[in-house]
């Protein structure tokens, strides 16, 4: 089963950081990362734009509405995503544990959700 992890943060509190404290928080993502990789069990993985760039389409008066970020109402954004692929949700919570957002900067309210996701129709290569 694939499971979809959102990795959150808090973008005030983050920035509040005294920056040797960001420095040291961020030099520690590399070897955690890489321990992530390792598994085998890593099929995607990215970082989110700043919040700036966010657009958000919703219907509105049976048309799309556009709407430039960022939105405010969110005081923890997605700062990044990743899939997964595991057995089970203990081998999921087992693997999700290695990325620096379950271990690292809890003073800028790091965490990871995570989603079993499934596929109701795969789209690649039809027109």
């Amino acid at each position: 089963m694939k499971y979809l992890c959102l990795a959150y943060y808090n973008p005030a509190e983050f920035a509040a950081m005294p920056p040797a404290d960001k420095k040291a928080l961020v030099s520690q993502c590399p070897p955690k990362d890489a321990q992530l990789k390792a598994t085998g069990l890593l099929r995607l993985s990215a970082s989110l734009g700043e919040p700036a760039q966010t657009i958000r389409l919703q219907p509105r008066g049976g048309k799309t509405q556009k709407i430039d970020g960022p939105f405010s109402e969110a005081k923890e954004l997605v700062g990044g995503f990743f899939i997964i692929e595991a057995a089970n949700a203990d081998e999921a919570v087992k693997t999700a544990s290695l990325h620096p957002a379950a271990t690292l900067g809890e003073a800028a309210s790091w965490r990871i959700d995570i989603h079993p996701i499934g596929f109701f129709e795969q789209y690649e290569g039809k027109a």
